[in-house]
């Protein structure tokens, strides 16, 4: 039994079974699970969106001439490239390097990622039986990623890993479209006009995406991010009819693995209650959102961000001056996990990112 009955047992640190601890045993104490469980903590935790890679000079050397999803789907590069930024900054979690796509092109989805574009799918969903020949996810698909996840726990030790997976909404606007769209007009042409497609699609995805997430977790992930990059096109009546149900389906699924579940999206101020009623124990807060508005409307939840990536741009005493603002404004959460609003930009230098961790590492909890 959890002797913690202020949360729910299965956020509660799992004891080691045998003399060898596990990974879970050994990353339980981080300050970064700690603030995911809303426990205390020695400073506050921080890591970054898109720290494994895109500003690194060691990751571009590595990625040269290999494709994004090349790269995704060698154990060896996931590990190296996952590993680069906890070995430069020293940050308080890891971030699984992957894409929201994977697991759609290891089930069999013809899709690429171009470069300068993003994902692009040859044969976009468009009937009951475009969903219907998608298959679901087994462990066998991503053989893979169990393979990297623990080749990255082993030498992770007390760094915890985040496990993630795209959003229903989210991979659901690239399969409709074929690809990014700013307007996503076809998928909620299909949200709103073919519902019955709409649900059959959303499943399938839910389904994928939670299969996803078990087998990180399995591998020793011992935390979890769901990403609905394009959430911020709905409103909140068409999120809560149409995605709320599939997200709290992902979500649930991982709550029951006993690992803390964060929740982001982007542009989606109008949306956090909706999103930490999804089932998250920690919302990610985009910057368009201060934190101190955010909190209340979240709930006995943690928090994670929100400075504004390109602040990393400005001098550094402006930098800090506003990291140290949303430092303060954290405390009035249940949990505080310091990052960006949204992912590294390519062209951020990684000494001021260095900086950063240092100072955040360094400011005072009270």
């Amino acid at each position: 039994m959890c002797e913690h009955a202020d949360r729910p047992a299965t956020l509660c640190p799992v004891e080691p079974s045998d003399a060898a601890p596990s990974p879970a045993a050994r990353t339980a104490g981080s300050a970064f699970l700690r603030a995911a469980r809303g426990e205390s903590v020695p400073h506050t935790p921080v890591w970054f969106m898109r720290q494994a890679g895109r500003s690194l000079p060691e990751y571009l050397a590595i990625r040269e001439g290999v494709g994004m999803l090349e790269s995704c789907m060698d154990p060896e590069m996931v590990v190296e490239i996952t590993m680069q930024p906890v070995r430069r900054y020293g940050v308080d979690a890891a971030i699984f390097f992957s894409d929201i796509v994977l697991p759609l092109k290891a089930v069999g989805v013809d899709l690429d990622i171009k470069p300068g574009i993003g994902p692009v799918v040859a044969h976009p969903v468009r009937t009951l039986a475009d969903v219907e020949a998608i298959p679901d996810l087994t462990p066998d698909h991503v053989g893979f990623i169990t393979e990297a996840v623990r080749g990255l726990v082993g030498e992770l030790g007390a760094t915890p890993l985040i496990g993630f997976a795209g959003a229903p909404f989210t991979v659901a606007s690239y399969l409709v479209e074929g690809g990014p769209s700013k307007e996503h007009a076809k998928t909620k042409a299909m949200m709103f006009g073919a519902p019955d497609v709409w649900a059959a699609l959303m499943a399938k995805i839910a389904g994928i995406a939670g299969a996803y997430l078990e087998v990180q977790v399995a591998a020793g992930a011992g935390a979890v991010q769901l990403f609905d990059s394009w959430a911020g096109a709905l409103t909140p009546r068409d999120y809560a009819e149409h995605v709320q149900p599939w997200s709290r389906q992902v979500l649930e699924r991982a709550g029951s693995l006993g690992v803390p579940r964060i929740h982001f999206g982007v542009g989606t101020s109008n949306l956090l209650d909706l999103m930490g009623e999804a089932g998250a124990d920690v919302v990610g807060v985009d910057w368009r959102t201060p934190l101190e508005r955010a909190i209340p409307v979240v709930g006995d939840r943690a928090v994670q961000g929100n400075l504004d990536p390109t602040l990393v741009f400005a001098p550094t005493e402006v930098m800090t001056a506003r990291a140290a603002e949303i430092l303060d404004a954290g405390r009035a959460a249940r949990g505080h996990v310091f990052n960006l609003g949204h992912g590294v930009i390519p062209s951020t230098d990684p000494d001021q990112l260095a900086r950063l961790v240092d100072f955040v590492h360094s400011y005072p909890l009270d």
